[in-house]
């Protein structure tokens, strides 16, 4: 496909999704925290799967990566107050509050550029970085709010139950996308039984990583986690 082509339809189906959550936090029908993190868990895998419509040129990553900068520069611009969007805050605030979106949402976005221009298709890491965010830190707090089990000693606002989905939840949404690319026939990409093990492994140590007790930077640790522990095995 032409690359300009899938830039298009990547920066189509990618906002779409946003502002449809938008759309849905701003008509109350879905809580704000839920549509967080609907749009914190579903963002991701639309993405990394649209990278399959761009073929190999040098410049394709570089075009790729063009969508989720111009969506971190909106929430920047949100987020100071330059920008006026109220479904937008809304549907990725806690409290309603622009700043809110200059933490995890900008931070989420930034991890994306880097690991589009980082890693791209070349090598596996990348995608289960970004699904160990997306899948993995982004279910724990509905889980953890769910699911009645005993806190972290370590983590009082977390969870066992919360961890545990932080590692299953983030070891399925990046097997999913990798066989995704394997049935694709995207080149270097094995057979899923090569992946199941190591990324049950990294998912483990990410989900340590994401039980303690910092706020808001978990887009970045638990990446940076998947990052360096993907570097042993791939």
């Amino acid at each position: 496909m032409n690359n300009w082509i899938a830039l298009i339809i990547t920066f189509a189906v990618a906002l779409g999704f946003l502002r449809l959550m938008d759309f849905f936090a701003h008509r109350g029908w879905i809580e704000s925290r839920l549509s967080r993190k609907i749009i914190h868990i579903g963002t991701g895998p639309i993405f990394v799967l649209c990278w399959l419509l761009f073929d190999n040129a040098p410049a394709a990553r570089w075009m790729a990566a063009l969508v989720p900068f111009a969506i971190t520069l909106q929430f920047a611009l949100i987020g100071f107050g330059i920008l006026k969007d109220e479904a937008s805050v809304k549907a990725m605030s806690r409290t309603g509050d622009p700043k809110e979106i200059l933490r995890g949402p900008l931070y989420y976005g930034i991890v994306f550029v880097l690991m589009t221009l980082i890693f791209w298709k070349d090598s596996p890491i990348g995608i289960i970085a970004l699904m160990l965010m997306c899948g993995g830190d982004g279910i724990a707090d509905v889980v953890g709010r769910n699911v009645s089990s005993p806190k972290l000693p370590w983590s009082k606002e977390k969870s066992v139950a919360g961890s545990l989905a932080v590692w299953f939840g983030g070891w399925l949404l990046a097997l999913l996308v990798l066989a995704a690319y394997g049935y694709a026939g995207a080149a270097g990409f094995s057979s899923l039984d090569a992946y199941i093990l190591p990324v049950g492994v990294i998912a483990f140590g990410a989900m340590l990583v994401e039980s303690l007790p910092y706020k808001d930077i978990d887009n970045l640790t638990v990446t940076l986690a998947a990052v360096i522990l993907g570097g042993f095995f791939f």
